[in-house]
């Protein structure tokens, strides 16, 4: 019976939680991370599930100020880029805040490493599973900085060739996330982009289908 192997109703409750209170912050305040917490927050990600146990994750953690503030760069170069590509929209995108890079106590960019190719198992006709796997991973780190009540954000605001040549990363590599890390004032009560009317959250009834696609119940 699966009901043996369940966890107790607190502990289940509190993976729910921090699924559901989990946020994608973009205010941080001062402080730091402890190395210790760091260290169990990265050991998080990487118990990760990865297709075909290849584990596609690569952290490089951000120390030089110079560094982080090429990076900040970066992120508004695009910013203004993609404010441009929304056209009626660019004006009130550009009062959105879109990333911490400057704020957050800790900065990590999350990548896929080169070689993939060699990895066939679970990616022959689906390559892009290394992605999918390293969101795993993301999403474990994640869901553990939100229960040790520290704030994350994801960052895709940025072009892949442009970050790869700052960080030195090797031909085939990829970076996929910048990643601010640490403490926050408060975590948003929903959607940083529900709170600024930017876009409206769809209920799972619209997006659960039944044997075919579309097809609902």
């Amino acid at each position: 019976m699966t009901a043996s192997h369940a966890y107790s109703i607190a502990e289940r409750d509190a993976v729910y939680r921090v699924i559901r209170e989990r946020r994608d912050m973009r205010h941080f305040v001062a402080g730091e991370v402890p190395e210790e917490l760091l260290q169990r927050l990265l050991h998080a990600a990487h118990d990760g599930p990865s297709v075909g146990l290849m584990q596609p994750w690569r952290f490089i953690r951000i120390r030089k100020p110079q560094l982080r503030e090429q990076i900040h760069q970066l992120v508004e170069e695009e910013r203004q880029v993609t404010a441009a590509a929304l056209g009626e929209r660019a004006d009130e995108f550009m009062r959105l805040k879109v990333q911490g890079v400057l704020e957050c106590a800790e900065l990590l960019v999350a990548a896929l490493p080169d070689g993939r190719e060699a990895h066939v198992f679970g990616r022959r006709t689906l390559p892009e599973m290394d992605l999918a796997s390293l969101a795993c991973a993301i999403q474990n780190l994640w869901l553990a900085a939100r229960a040790e009540g520290l704030g994350m954000g994801w960052v895709s605001l940025f072009d892949p060739q442009a970050l790869a040549a700052l960080l030195k990363l090797p031909e085939g590599a990829k970076p996929v996330a910048v990643l601010c890390l640490g403490p926050v004032a408060e975590f948003y009560s929903q959607p940083m982009l529900v709170q600024e009317q930017w876009a409206k959250e769809r209920p799972l009834s619209d997006l659960l289908y039944v044997d075919h696609w579309g097809a609902q119940e």
